[in-house]
């Protein structure tokens, strides 16, 4: 049991993932928190000085001879890379031509967590567990975060300029690149230089990294519950979409795998890195998406729940793949 909640913890079903509960729930109950015109301190500006310094911290952490290395296994990263963010959006954007409504923002919140890039640490811990091939799954999951700063506001142009026409894709692009690739870029090339500093102190700048994204999501939750935007939505049902969408994913995952005849850690990696959407950029790249936090909150709700599966689920069966190769 201990070696359960150990591998558990590792996977992000830790002290964070009920801090992000807990947050919620402060946002429910005090939502005239998150009103940076009454509030002590401006979250807007706190979280966007932050966001930057998440992904500046990221580059540095990337390494250029791991890169150059992983781009061996070209076929097993295409794959990965396209049911991210080709098949995964296209599925949604199917179902969304048949069901959604453009007044729903549970379906924009769907879509937009389709278009995101795969998450990282839960992605390569679970690969560990699983016993799949890590160092594919280090590479696709660090490509991953620097491909969606571009592709997953082209997706989301593409869905929110049919539905709102003030969608201007050209200006959030740039105030991406200005938030969020700049300086990824810039840690990327100050790495020699920084990298031992940043492993040393890895364990402050994670808990830096997680109080931003507490404050971004508390500001995006609180203000859409102080404009009762969850009012007559039916969360149950979204919970059981989300369910229903990862089960769905990991068996296109393992399909897709067992069709190009991967091998059982290859397929393993697809499995993970191919099912999981990153929270992280979830949150700091919809505050630019979705400027207004009152609707950024609903928009965010899909993202949150598919988060808590993809922990629950993708640990569970990490720990039943492990055991069937022993």
């Amino acid at each position: 049991m201990a070696s359960i909640k150990k591998r558990l913890a590792k996977a992000g079903i830790n002290t964070f993932f009920f801090l992000l509960l807990l947050t919620i729930l402060l946002a429910y109950l005090f939502p005239e928190w998150g009103d940076s015109s009454r509030a002590m301190v401006n979250l807007d500006n706190l979280t966007y000085y932050g966001v930057s310094l998440i992904f500046f911290f990221y580059g540095v952490k990337i390494s250029p001879a791991s890169l150059k290395t992983g781009l061996s296994n070209w076929k097993l990263h295409l794959l990965i890379q396209g049911t991210t963010f080709l098949v995964f959006p296209l599925i949604i954007l199917a179902l969304y031509g048949v069901f959604g409504n453009q007044q729903n923002l549970f379906w924009v919140g769907t879509f937009y967590l389709a278009a995101l890039p795969s998450t990282v640490s839960s992605s390569v811990v679970m690969v560990s567990i699983a016993r799949g091939n890590l160092p594919a799954a280090i590479f696709n999951a660090s490509i991953s975060s620097i491909i969606g700063i571009l592709i997953t506001p082209l997706w989301m142009g593409l869905l929110l300029s049919s539905n709102q026409g003030d969608f201007e894709l050209l200006i959030t692009v740039w105030k991406l690149v200005k938030q969020i690739f700049l300086p990824v870029l810039i840690g990327f090339m100050l790495h020699r230089w920084l990298i031992y500093w940043v492993q040393r102190y890895g364990k402050v700048l994670k808990s830096f990294d997680q109080t931003v994204i507490l404050l971004i999501v508390f500001s995006a939750f609180s203000q859409s519950f102080a404009g009762d935007m969850f009012a007559g939505q039916n969360v149950l049902g979204l919970g059981l979409w989300m369910l229903l969408l990862f089960l769905f994913m990991l068996g296109v995952m393992y399909v897709l795998a067992k069709w190009l005849g991967f091998n059982r850690e290859d397929g393993i990696t697809v499995l993970f890195c191919g099912s999981k959407k990153s929270l992280v950029q979830g949150a700091v790249m919809g505050k630019i998406l979705f400027p207004d936090p009152v609707i950024f909150g609903v928009v965010l709700l899909p993202l949150m729940l598919y988060h808590t599966l993809q922990l629950i689920l993708g640990s569970a069966l990490a720990e039943k793949l492990a055991a069937d190769a022993k």
